[in-house]
């Protein structure tokens, strides 16, 4: 009996209506599954794929000059990546890297072949060669937001502001010092990405806020250059091993200049030898020489004795114990105006001898000798000052004129400053205020007085001496300069042996120290010659480089000259009474 069609067809229906119902079913019992039980992993799974967490860290603060021009900044540096899955040659697309990259072609080829979706190429390129490589168009080759260190005026007081390595972290100067104030701030961030797995969004805005705090230093970069350059040339022109010139405004203790040579380039310190790294102004202590007379003369007109006090200089020969003083040229009487002028051992031996060792070692404690100045700068020496209880009659005689003791070039621009400035020693200022990302300061350093190490009337008497020093038949006359009444002091110091006692033969330091105007100091100036071959004085070799450095200084701070001769002469005669 045949079977109804009718009746086939709607049995049909019905199987294809439960199979159907069926698969309704158990789709939705899939999307409930799907959207109720597994929904957080498969969000986390689609967000891992289209987002991604970096973790970023804000551009490091910059280093300014009191007037913010840039001595150490940041600048765009892209990193370098790769989606080797997208790169459709990569023997071709190693090539043209490894030109601007200058990375062997193998190893980049090797990178560009494997089977991931990232891979690193090179980190922190130049703008330069980062335009290059948008200029290959290579697909799959991408360059990720980064930045690096860069010190726009190359050599320029590498010393003091120092450079920082591969991850940005300081490792010299004050880049090394304030490292804490300088490096930006580390966040975690999510970020999307395209299908390549290329980042959508480099939160910019983030970035900014997260940079670190910036440096204003008491450096002029004007002063520095200037200071720089004429320490090249009179290094160079002396044939000397090296040279130090520091420049400071004597009221404020700031320093507008702290020149090194030889010098190096922190863009490129890698190729540079390390001796050259150190801010030898701090670092390093030396014997001062003729100098320190000045804070000797300065000690016995404290204790009573005026400037036409005499001393008999013994006509250039005085023996202590079993050793012999000499002077340059030998002389009889001298006042103490004239044991200054014509930079007299004997009589300075002399001086310390009646004010005996306590004293003498109490005036150069209170002016900053063998103790840190507290600059703010890494590596700074104490220098050398031995307890008075320990001295025996030469180490008195031969401390008191610049022997036996060991400074450094801050401590002693300190020192000359502090007589500048009528007796006030004042704590150097190298950093001037320190301003947030936004421009906001955060803190403001002041000048700082330390003590009244000598009485206005003493300062006024030493810095007539010192003028004369630079007077005719002075040791300081390359120093003079027209207009102006310049105040200063010579010193040729014997190199003090390192491998045994005594001295280095044909070896000496060469320096002067000084101030001007007299009436009104504006500028302290230290400069140091370290072994010139030429001409070994510091008259000859370091006070021409002063007057230099002076002169150019004052012609750009406009600081005019004194009215005239007469009137600085009469100046003079007064206080030299």
């Amino acid at each position: 009996m045949e079977k109804n069609p009718k009746k086939q067809v709607r049995q049909r229906i019905l199987v294809i209506q439960v199979l159907l119902l069926g698969c309704i079913c158990l789709l939705g019992a899939r999307a409930f599954d799907v959207q109720i039980f597994d929904a957080r992993d498969l969000i986390r799974k689609a967000e891992q794929s289209h987002s991604k967490y970096l973790t970023i860290k804000g551009e490091r603060g910059q280093i300014l000059d009191r007037h913010l021009n840039k001595l150490g900044t940041s600048i765009d540096a892209p990193t370098i990546t790769a989606n080797p899955s997208q790169i459709l040659d990569p023997a071709k697309a190693a090539a043209g890297l490894s030109r601007i990259l200058n990375i062997k072609q193998n190893t980049l080829k090797e990178k560009l072949s494997r089977t991931r979706r990232y891979v690193m190429v090179a980190r922190k390129v130049s703008p330069a060669q980062a335009k290059q490589i948008r200029a290959l168009g290579i697909q799959g080759i991408y360059l990720e937001k980064d930045s690096k260190r860069f010190y726009p005026n190359r050599s320029l007081a590498a010393q003091v502001i120092g450079f920082t390595g591969k991850d940005d972290i300081g490792l010299e100067g004050l880049e090394f010092k304030y490292n804490k104030v300088l490096e930006g701030e580390v966040a975690r961030i999510k970020v999307k990405r395209d299908g390549a797995g290329r980042v959508l969004d480099t939160h910019k805005n983030r970035r900014a806020k997260l940079k670190g705090n910036s440096l204003v230093l008491t450096i002029d970069k004007k002063i520095q250059f200037l200071s720089e350059r004429t320490l090249e040339q009179t290094v160079k022109a002396s044939q000397a091993k090296s040279g130090m010139a520091l420049v400071m405004k004597p009221g404020t203790g700031e320093l507008l200049a702290i020149a090194n040579y030889p010098g190096f380039n922190p863009n490129n310190f890698s190729t540079s030898k390390r001796d050259t790294f150190r801010n030898r102004a701090l670092t390093d202590a030396f014997e001062p020489g003729s100098v320190i007379k000045l804070f000797t003369v300065a000690a016995a007109l404290e204790k009573g004795f005026t400037p036409k006090s005499i001393f008999f200089c013994e006509n250039g020969k005085y023996r202590i114990g079993k050793f012999t003083i000499h002077d340059t040229h030998p002389r009889g009487w001298l006042t103490l105006n004239q044991i200054v002028k014509f930079s007299s051992n004997i009589g300075t031996a002399k001086i310390s001898e009646t004010i005996g060792n306590k004293v003498l070692h109490d005036y150069l404690t209170n002016f900053g000798f063998g103790l840190k100045t507290g600059l703010g700068s890494p590596g700074e020496t104490n220098g050398s000052l031995m307890p008075y209880g320990r001295w025996s009659k030469i180490d008195a005689g031969a401390i008191s004129f610049g022997q036996g003791i060991s400074v450094s070039a801050i401590q002693l621009i300190s020192g000359i400053s502090a007589i500048a400035n009528n007796g006030m020693l004042m704590k150097p200022m190298l950093i001037k205020k320190i301003i947030s990302n936004n421009g906001n300061e955060l803190q403001v350093f002041q000048p700082t007085q330390l003590r009244q190490v000598i009485s206005p009337k003493t300062a006024r008497q030493v810095k007539v001496m010192m003028n004369m020093v630079v007077q005719e038949k002075g040791t300081g006359t390359k120093a003079a300069m027209e207009g102006y009444a310049v105040c200063g002091k010579t010193s040729t110091a014997q190199k003090a042996s390192k491998n045994k006692n005594g001295y280095e033969k044909n070896k000496y330091i060469a320096a002067f120290a000084g101030f001007a105007p007299l009436k009104h100091p504006e500028l302290a100036i230290l400069v140091v010659i370290d072994e010139p071959m030429k001409k070994h004085y510091g008259g000859e070799v370091a006070a021409p480089a002063f007057k230099t450095i002076m002169a150019k200084s004052f012609n750009y701070l406009n600081i005019a000259p004194e009215k005239t001769k007469s009137m600085i002469a009469a100046v003079i005669k007064g206080e030299a009474n």
